[in-house]
């Protein structure tokens, strides 16, 4: 996979290490700290069961009105579902803003790994100060790899984008390969940008964002306890997004957002193929979401697109259960442009060539519902293998 150019936003560094924490000797803590604080906006996941980074992540955010200052990530441990679970977080928290001279409240902590597994907080604290002297303005790439667990490369994507004041720049890492489901950010991710931007603004562009992206995307239907999408604005830039701005800067942030959520459909575990779903013809566009989403998480969809069967008849039979009322005689499918049924019939194909398209990497689904409906949703998807139930069952071992 060929590597973009990353345009890296002002006024932030990061660091990471290897901390002991992973069983294998691989960098496993980071650090992302922005000069001078960011005003930040999150989503988090829905899931009843939190882990204690994201609980307190949520305090802090309140706390600070929004201003964060650093972050500090480990992998190959959720800290979720334990005893001491609260006490590593703010300690961690504790520690960072000790070491950077900044308030408890403007360090938000992040984990991704095992849940249920006692978390050692002294191999985070003690590695925070030789993190804080290596703090490096271009070692975002570095700090994508070490928040990876199932994943097997790392997230990143950037925008560089023009405004009335001059140059801004966007950038995001993102981990996530496995227990991902649109349900409120999906996944860990960061994203940073050194234009000015308020907190009331960045609350109002993420959710949206995300609805176009992280929000629709699933590999397996699980909906994680550690869940964080993060946007921090520095204004390191200098330069202010003003209201003739935003549909520049929108337009930005939501490819920095669908990059980084494709990335992670195509990451599933043990996928062959990535997948991308069109709904068209809905009610509403949350209608076509909620369509997409039912087709993107039916197991019988997934394996057929494994096995490069074009069996319309699971699409159509999710579709069907979505939630959604619609007309199934006004139904068309096309795979891979290939029309396979109209008005909720079987429109005739030659299978061997079909077949043999469904064998590419990238696969395209396309629903249409006929009639004066104007809603609309793309979502992203991969197929189930053999190699999902080996990754999944090995896991912990």
């Amino acid at each position: 996979m060929s590597t973009p150019t990353l345009h890296l936003p002002k006024g932030f560094r990061y660091a990471c290490t290897y901390a002991g924490i992973r069983k294998k000797p691989k960098d496993d803590l980071s650090l992302i700290v922005s000069e001078p604080a960011a005003n930040a906006t999150a989503l988090f996941t829905t899931n009843l069961v939190k882990a204690a980074p994201v609980l307190l992540s949520m305090e802090h955010l309140a706390a600070s009105k929004g201003k964060v200052s650093a972050v500090v990530l480990n992998a190959g441990n959720a800290n979720c579902a334990t005893r001491t679970g609260t006490a590593v977080a703010l300690s961690t928290c504790e520690a960072a803003a000790s070491a950077l001279g900044v308030p408890v409240a403007q360090v938000l902590p992040a984990s991704t790994g095992v849940i249920g597994m006692e978390l050692d907080g002294s191999k985070i604290t003690t590695q925070l100060p030789s993190l804080v002297e290596r703090l490096d303005p271009k070692a975002l790439p570095a700090i994508s790899e070490a928040m990876m667990t199932t994943d097997t490369f790392p997230k990143l994507a950037s925008r560089r984008v023009k405004l009335s004041g001059g140059f801004v720049r966007i950038a995001g890492i993102s981990k996530g390969a496995g227990m991902i489901h649109p349900n409120m950010a999906t996944t860990l991710g960061f994203v940073m940008t050194d234009a000015a931007v308020s907190v009331a603004t960045l609350r109002r562009l993420l959710k949206p964002a995300a609805d176009k992206s992280y929000h629709s995307i699933s590999i397996d239907g699980d909906t994680s306890t550690n869940d964080t999408l993060l946007l921090m604005a520095n204004g390191a830039s200098g330069v202010k997004v003003e209201k003739a701005d935003e549909a520049a800067f929108t337009k930005a942030l939501d490819g920095v957002l669908q990059d980084l959520a494709k990335l992670i459909a195509r990451d599933g575990e043990g996928a062959s193929h990535f997948v991308t779903i069109q709904v068209n013809g809905t009610k509403t566009d949350e209608d076509a979401r909620k369509i997409a989403r039912s087709i993107a998480n039916s197991p019988l969809v997934k394996t057929a697109i494994a096995g490069c069967d074009p069996n319309w008849g699971r699409i159509l039979t999710a579709a069907g259960y979505s939630g959604v009322s619609f007309d199934p005689t006004t139904v068309s499918i096309r795979l891979q442009g290939t029309p396979v049924c109209k008005n909720g019939l079987l429109a005739p194909f030659e299978e061997p060539p079909l077949i043999a398209k469904l064998s590419e990497h990238d696969v395209e689904i396309d629903f249409r519902i006929a009639g004066k409906g104007n809603g609309t949703s793309t979502f992203w998807t991969c197929d189930f293998t053999e190699g999902y139930i080996k990754i999944n069952a090995e896991y912990r071992t």
